[in-house]
Protein backbone atom coordinates (compact mmCIF):
# COMPACT_ATOMS: atom_id res chain seq x y z
CA UNK A 1 0.00 0.00 0.00
CA UNK A 2 3.08 2.44 1.20
CA UNK A 3 4.31 1.80 -2.43
CA UNK A 4 1.35 2.48 -4.37
CA UNK A 5 0.95 5.98 -2.24
CA UNK A 6 4.49 7.13 -3.28
CA UNK A 7 4.22 5.74 -6.91
CA UNK A 8 0.51 7.63 -7.03
CA UNK A 9 2.64 10.97 -5.68
CA UNK A 10 5.48 10.25 -8.08
CA UNK A 11 2.90 10.59 -10.53
CA UNK A 12 0.94 13.42 -9.41
CA UNK A 13 4.66 15.14 -9.04
CA UNK A 14 5.91 14.44 -12.69
CA UNK A 15 2.06 15.49 -14.00
CA UNK A 16 2.40 18.73 -12.14
CA UNK A 17 6.44 19.09 -13.81
CA UNK A 18 4.55 18.47 -17.24
CA UNK A 19 1.95 20.83 -16.49
CA UNK A 20 4.29 23.48 -15.58
CA UNK A 21 7.08 22.56 -18.05
CA UNK A 22 3.57 23.57 -20.44
CA UNK A 23 2.61 26.39 -19.01
CA UNK A 24 6.15 27.77 -18.76
CA UNK A 25 6.34 27.08 -23.01
CA UNK A 26 3.04 28.67 -23.37
CA UNK A 27 4.16 31.63 -21.68
CA UNK A 28 7.47 31.50 -23.77
CA UNK A 29 5.32 30.97 -27.18
CA UNK A 30 3.28 34.16 -26.15
CA UNK A 31 6.00 36.64 -25.50
CA UNK A 32 8.02 35.25 -28.77
CA UNK A 33 4.92 36.60 -30.44
CA UNK A 34 4.29 39.63 -28.61
CA UNK A 35 8.11 40.17 -29.13
CA UNK A 36 7.94 39.60 -32.98
CA UNK A 37 8.10 43.20 -35.31
CA UNK A 38 5.05 43.65 -37.00
CA UNK A 39 5.83 46.62 -38.90
CA UNK A 40 5.67 46.92 -42.53
CA UNK A 41 7.22 49.35 -44.94
CA UNK A 42 3.79 49.55 -46.96
CA UNK A 43 2.25 51.51 -44.28
CA UNK A 44 4.28 53.94 -43.98
CA UNK A 45 4.78 54.26 -47.66
CA UNK A 46 0.69 54.68 -47.76
CA UNK A 47 1.15 57.09 -45.53
CA UNK A 48 3.84 59.22 -47.54
CA UNK A 49 2.11 59.21 -50.56
CA UNK A 50 -1.21 60.50 -48.70
CA UNK A 51 0.61 63.42 -47.52
CA UNK A 52 2.09 64.47 -50.61
CA UNK A 53 -1.37 64.63 -52.20
CA UNK A 54 -3.06 66.55 -49.65
CA UNK A 55 -0.08 68.89 -49.47
CA UNK A 56 -0.06 69.33 -53.19
CA UNK A 57 -4.10 69.82 -53.21
CA UNK A 58 -3.92 72.40 -50.21
CA UNK A 59 -0.74 74.12 -52.25
CA UNK A 60 -2.44 74.60 -55.33
CA UNK A 61 -5.71 75.68 -53.79
CA UNK A 62 -3.81 78.42 -52.35
CA UNK A 63 -1.42 79.41 -55.53
CA UNK A 64 -4.55 78.95 -58.09
CA UNK A 65 -7.18 81.49 -55.61
CA UNK A 66 -8.76 78.59 -54.81
CA UNK A 67 -9.64 77.93 -58.65
CA UNK A 68 -7.62 74.51 -59.00
CA UNK A 69 -6.79 71.74 -56.95
CA UNK A 70 -4.40 70.43 -59.89
CA UNK A 71 -2.15 73.57 -60.08
CA UNK A 72 -3.76 75.39 -62.69
CA UNK A 73 -3.54 72.00 -65.27
CA UNK A 74 -7.57 72.35 -67.26
CA UNK A 75 -8.13 68.35 -67.19
CA UNK A 76 -7.35 66.11 -64.80
CA UNK A 77 -4.57 63.80 -64.20
CA UNK A 78 -6.07 60.60 -65.19
CA UNK A 79 -5.41 58.47 -61.83
CA UNK A 80 -7.40 61.22 -60.47
CA UNK A 81 -11.21 60.68 -62.78
CA UNK A 82 -13.29 57.82 -61.81
CA UNK A 83 -14.04 56.53 -65.21
CA UNK A 84 -10.01 56.15 -65.46
CA UNK A 85 -10.20 54.11 -62.79
CA UNK A 86 -13.39 52.07 -63.65
CA UNK A 87 -12.02 51.29 -66.81
CA UNK A 88 -9.06 50.18 -65.41
CA UNK A 89 -11.07 47.37 -63.67
CA UNK A 90 -13.45 46.48 -66.43
CA UNK A 91 -10.89 46.13 -68.96
CA UNK A 92 -10.78 47.12 -72.75
CA UNK A 93 -14.05 46.34 -74.43
CA UNK A 94 -13.57 45.17 -78.15
CA UNK A 95 -16.03 46.13 -81.12
CA UNK A 96 -15.86 45.43 -84.68
CA UNK A 97 -16.25 48.15 -86.84
CA UNK A 98 -20.37 48.41 -87.27
CA UNK A 99 -20.80 48.28 -83.68
CA UNK A 100 -18.19 51.64 -83.39
CA UNK A 101 -20.60 53.45 -85.48
CA UNK A 102 -23.50 53.53 -83.34
CA UNK A 103 -21.26 55.44 -81.09
CA UNK A 104 -20.94 58.61 -83.60
CA UNK A 105 -23.40 60.80 -81.15
CA UNK A 106 -26.55 60.08 -82.37
CA UNK A 107 -27.78 58.44 -79.71
CA UNK A 108 -27.05 60.70 -76.61
CA UNK A 109 -27.43 57.86 -74.13
CA UNK A 110 -24.45 56.87 -75.82
CA UNK A 111 -20.69 57.72 -75.41
CA UNK A 112 -18.48 59.55 -78.38
CA UNK A 113 -16.45 56.89 -79.25
CA UNK A 114 -13.26 57.39 -82.31
CA UNK A 115 -11.11 54.57 -82.96
CA UNK A 116 -7.61 55.60 -84.71
CA UNK A 117 -4.72 52.75 -85.31
CA UNK A 118 -7.10 50.12 -84.08
CA UNK A 119 -7.07 51.80 -80.31
CA UNK A 120 -10.80 53.26 -79.30
CA UNK A 121 -11.29 56.63 -77.56
CA UNK A 122 -14.00 57.93 -75.84
CA UNK A 123 -14.10 61.63 -76.44
CA UNK A 124 -17.32 62.23 -74.81
CA UNK A 125 -15.55 65.48 -72.50
CA UNK A 126 -15.17 67.86 -75.95
CA UNK A 127 -19.09 66.62 -77.18
CA UNK A 128 -18.56 70.97 -79.24
CA UNK A 129 -15.84 69.30 -81.04
CA UNK A 130 -16.46 65.37 -81.97
CA UNK A 131 -20.46 65.48 -80.86
CA UNK A 132 -23.20 66.17 -84.18
CA UNK A 133 -22.63 69.55 -85.90
CA UNK A 134 -18.98 69.68 -84.60
CA UNK A 135 -15.49 70.39 -86.77
CA UNK A 136 -14.23 66.54 -85.74
CA UNK A 137 -18.02 64.64 -85.62
CA UNK A 138 -16.63 62.75 -88.80
CA UNK A 139 -13.80 61.01 -86.49
CA UNK A 140 -16.44 59.77 -84.16
CA UNK A 141 -18.13 55.87 -84.87
CA UNK A 142 -15.00 55.15 -86.89
CA UNK A 143 -11.46 54.33 -87.52
CA UNK A 144 -10.36 57.15 -89.48
CA UNK A 145 -6.55 56.82 -89.02
CA UNK A 146 -6.35 57.83 -92.98
CA UNK A 147 -8.61 60.97 -92.65
CA UNK A 148 -5.91 61.36 -89.61
CA UNK A 149 -3.27 62.31 -91.72
CA UNK A 150 -4.86 63.40 -95.32
CA UNK A 151 -7.19 65.74 -93.86
CA UNK A 152 -9.53 64.50 -95.84
CA UNK A 153 -12.39 63.96 -93.45
CA UNK A 154 -15.26 63.02 -95.34
CA UNK A 155 -13.43 60.53 -97.90
CA UNK A 156 -11.16 58.79 -95.91
CA UNK A 157 -12.58 57.58 -92.86
CA UNK A 158 -11.01 54.08 -92.96
CA UNK A 159 -7.66 52.92 -91.28
CA UNK A 160 -6.45 51.94 -94.48
CA UNK A 161 -2.98 53.74 -94.59
CA UNK A 162 -2.06 51.91 -98.54
CA UNK A 163 -1.14 54.95 -100.42
CA UNK A 164 -0.89 57.49 -98.01
CA UNK A 165 2.94 58.08 -98.94
CA UNK A 166 1.73 59.35 -102.02
CA UNK A 167 0.82 62.57 -100.71
CA UNK A 168 4.73 63.36 -99.56
CA UNK A 169 6.24 62.29 -102.79
CA UNK A 170 7.20 64.98 -105.13
CA UNK A 171 5.15 65.85 -108.41
CA UNK A 172 7.05 64.88 -111.49
CA UNK A 173 7.71 67.74 -113.83
CA UNK A 174 9.25 67.07 -117.15
CA UNK A 175 10.89 70.48 -117.20
CA UNK A 176 12.33 70.04 -113.90
CA UNK A 177 13.41 66.10 -113.65
CA UNK A 178 15.69 66.85 -116.79
CA UNK A 179 18.59 68.01 -115.08
CA UNK A 180 19.09 64.65 -113.63
CA UNK A 181 19.89 61.69 -116.15
CA UNK A 182 17.15 58.70 -115.82
CA UNK A 183 19.64 56.46 -113.68
CA UNK A 184 20.06 59.56 -111.29
CA UNK A 185 16.13 60.06 -111.44
CA UNK A 186 14.93 56.93 -110.81
CA UNK A 187 17.60 56.58 -107.53
CA UNK A 188 16.10 60.05 -106.39
CA UNK A 189 12.35 58.66 -106.71
CA UNK A 190 13.74 55.43 -105.04
CA UNK A 191 14.83 57.79 -101.63
CA UNK A 192 11.96 59.67 -101.80
CA UNK A 193 9.57 57.49 -101.76
CA UNK A 194 11.34 55.97 -98.50
CA UNK A 195 11.20 59.66 -97.36
CA UNK A 196 7.85 60.11 -98.21
CA UNK A 197 6.59 56.45 -96.47
CA UNK A 198 8.86 57.73 -92.86
CA UNK A 199 6.87 61.28 -93.12
CA UNK A 200 3.10 59.09 -93.51
CA UNK A 201 4.28 57.13 -91.00
CA UNK A 202 4.93 59.93 -88.61
CA UNK A 203 2.19 62.24 -89.14
CA UNK A 204 0.06 59.01 -88.00
CA UNK A 205 2.37 58.67 -85.32
CA UNK A 206 1.33 62.19 -84.16
CA UNK A 207 -1.95 61.14 -84.18
CA UNK A 208 -2.06 58.14 -82.30
CA UNK A 209 0.32 59.57 -79.64
CA UNK A 210 -1.72 62.50 -79.24
CA UNK A 211 -4.63 60.32 -77.82
CA UNK A 212 -2.48 57.83 -75.77
CA UNK A 213 -0.99 60.80 -74.04
CA UNK A 214 -3.80 62.59 -73.62
CA UNK A 215 -5.53 63.02 -69.97
CA UNK A 216 -9.13 64.61 -71.93
CA UNK A 217 -9.40 61.01 -73.28
CA UNK A 218 -9.40 58.11 -72.31
CA UNK A 219 -8.79 54.95 -73.84
CA UNK A 220 -11.62 52.70 -74.22
CA UNK A 221 -10.85 49.76 -75.82
CA UNK A 222 -10.12 47.95 -79.38
CA UNK A 223 -10.92 47.31 -82.78
CA UNK A 224 -11.97 43.75 -83.87
CA UNK A 225 -10.83 43.14 -87.55
CA UNK A 226 -10.18 39.67 -89.20
CA UNK A 227 -6.44 39.33 -90.16
CA UNK A 228 -7.29 39.47 -93.80
CA UNK A 229 -9.45 42.45 -93.60
CA UNK A 230 -7.09 44.64 -95.78
CA UNK A 231 -7.15 41.68 -98.47
CA UNK A 232 -10.86 42.05 -98.82
CA UNK A 233 -10.96 45.90 -99.34
CA UNK A 234 -9.89 48.32 -102.33
CA UNK A 235 -7.12 51.03 -101.25
CA UNK A 236 -8.86 54.88 -101.48
CA UNK A 237 -7.18 56.77 -103.76
CA UNK A 238 -5.12 59.58 -102.94
CA UNK A 239 -8.11 62.65 -102.21
CA UNK A 240 -7.63 65.53 -103.96
CA UNK A 241 -6.87 67.94 -101.08
CA UNK A 242 -3.66 65.80 -100.54
CA UNK A 243 -3.25 65.46 -104.35
CA UNK A 244 -2.75 69.21 -104.14
CA UNK A 245 -0.37 69.02 -100.77
CA UNK A 246 1.76 67.10 -102.98
CA UNK A 247 5.39 68.80 -102.96
CA UNK A 248 7.23 70.15 -105.99
CA UNK A 249 10.44 68.79 -107.30
CA UNK A 250 13.45 71.60 -106.98
CA UNK A 251 15.95 72.41 -109.29
CA UNK A 252 19.65 71.10 -108.21
CA UNK A 253 21.21 74.19 -106.59
CA UNK A 254 24.99 73.00 -107.78
CA UNK A 255 23.65 71.82 -111.48
CA UNK A 256 22.96 73.56 -114.40
CA UNK A 257 20.80 72.46 -117.31
CA UNK A 258 22.97 71.98 -120.28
Amino acid sequence: MDDNLRQRKAEAKQQDSDDGNSAAAKAASKVEEEDKDPYSPWLDILRVITFIFVASWVLSIMFTGGESGYWGIKEKPRYMRLDWWRNQIKGPTYMTPEELSYYDGRDPEKPLLLAINGTIYDVSSNQRTYGPGGSYNHFTGHDAARAFVTGCFADDRTPDMRGVEEMFIPIDNPEIDSYWTAEELAQKRIEERKRAEEQAYNALKHWVDFFAKSDKYLKFGYVKRDPDWLDKVEPNPLCAQAMKARPKRKIPKTEKKA
